[in-house]
């Protein structure tokens, strides 16, 4: 079975969780004697067999960014021919995958990693062209022979935002992660050389600078924190300059608030720039906690790392995250009520900033409890979330569309 998978994101050009479960599917498929899996990935030209990149085309340079990704997709549709079945993620690759099935007379099949309409804020960052990345996501979820959601949650938000798809259609399989390549790995020193100190506790924050993920509530839960713990932010990749600029403003005031004690920079580490595995692995297995404030998240794959290096988890309880996460047991689950018009928005900022603090606390203050919450997160990942599994599962949506 030859099948096409159609996506945005693909090494080393990965910015996201998406980008993180494209490469680890392929992998695993590749693996297989069944499936012969080809690549087609926007970006530079990559050396990797059976995988191609597709630049812009020069002709839309200053467009819309939505028209630009359009115009990527043309190409990819083209280049599809001969395939059994089209496999797409996200509303980038989307058009792609309808195109090619309509132009190749194959299944598509549409993996859900988010919602254009659960993410409105896009708006400020797409303008008119969030008008044509919903459009785009609508015709090809509505159009494709089967829709993978990564989490229970996600397959609810898919059938409550398409409600013209068939729930037969839409099957759930969750993301997962390689337990070997994110493992506990202690590295002092390149903690050090990242600005973090070692022997000081901990709390870790990895994403993107997008509503999505919560970084603005995340920092000022974090003015609860002892002066002692320090607060390490991988965050790059804005949406917007307003973002960006209130993330700054945040960080300044969490600094200025936290005393000539915490050191020079309050404790507060800011690391902008996209950092490769092994130093991401390093701040995750001396952490004493990983924080995921996001107020929407299909699955999280960041929470599976985070546990696959036996680090404690204080997240928020919203979308797949429950599905992942046991509050108690792998970490703790931040409470949260959230508006019904698809931003996610906490209903009481405040009251959902002083759970996330009292979480922060809780863990951070035992460290013995936050080890052992460690210890199982780790067990759940390698039990319930390794490729191999998720990629058989994925083939038997396959089939069940030929």
């Amino acid at each position: 079975m030859r099948v096409d998978v159609l996506t945005k994101e693909y090494p080393p050009e990965i910015y996201g969780g998406a980008g993180v479960h494209v490469a680890e599917l392929v992998r695993a498929l590749r693996h297989r004697d069944d499936v012969e899996a080809r690549v087609h990935a926007f970006g530079a030209q990559r050396s990797e067999e059976l995988t191609a990149s597709y630049a812009e085309p020069e002709s839309l340079a200053g467009a819309n960014a939505a028209l630009r990704t359009m115009g990527v997709d043309l190409a990819m549709a083209d280049a599809c021919a001969g395939t059994d079945l089209v496999h797409s993620h996200t509303w980038y690759a989307n058009h792609a995958g309808h195109l090619a099935a309509l132009l190749h007379d194959v299944p598509h099949v549409v993996t859900a990693h988010s919602l254009e309409p659960l993410r409105p804020w896009k708006a400020e960052q797409l303008g008119g062209g969030y008008r044509l990345s919903s459009w785009v996501e609508r015709t090809a979820y509505e159009s494709a022979a089967a829709v993978v959601a990564v989490s229970a949650a996600m397959r609810e938000d898919v059938l409550r935002s398409y409600p013209a798809i068939d729930p037969a259609r839409v099957h759930t399989v969750h993301n997962g992660i390689d337990t070997a390549l994110w493992s506990p790995r202690p590295d002092p020193d390149a903690c050090r050389r990242l600005g973090v100190d070692p022997d000081r506790p901990s709390v870790v924050f990895v994403g993107r600078i997008t509503r999505q993920k919560g970084l603005p509530l995340f920092l000022r839960a974090c003015a609860e924190l002892p002066p002692e713990v320090q607060v390490v932010l991988c965050a790059g990749a804005p949406d917007t300059p307003e973002i960006l600029a209130e993330v700054e403003a945040l960080v300044a005031s969490l600094r200025a608030g936290r005393g000539s004690g915490s050191g020079s920079d309050g404790g507060v580490v800011w690391i902008p720039e996209m950092l490769p595995r092994a130093d991401v692995v390093a701040l995750l297995s001396g952490a004493t906690a990983f924080a995921c404030p996001s107020i929407y998240e299909p699955l999280g794959i960041v929470n599976l790392e985070a546990m696959a290096c036996e680090t404690a988890v204080v997240a928020t309880a919203t979308g797949g995250i429950p599905e992942v996460v046991v509050d108690g047991t792998t970490g703790v689950l931040v409470p949260i009520e959230q508006a019904d018009d698809g931003t996610g928005t906490p209903l009481d900022h405040e009251r959902y900033v002083a759970d996330f603090a009292a979480a922060l606390l809780e863990v951070v203050s035992d460290p013995d409890r936050a080890a052992a919450m460690g210890r199982a997160g780790r067990a759940r990942a390698v039990e319930s979330f390794g490729w191999p599994a998720i990629a058989e599962r994925t083939v038997e949506v396959y089939r069940s569309v030929l």
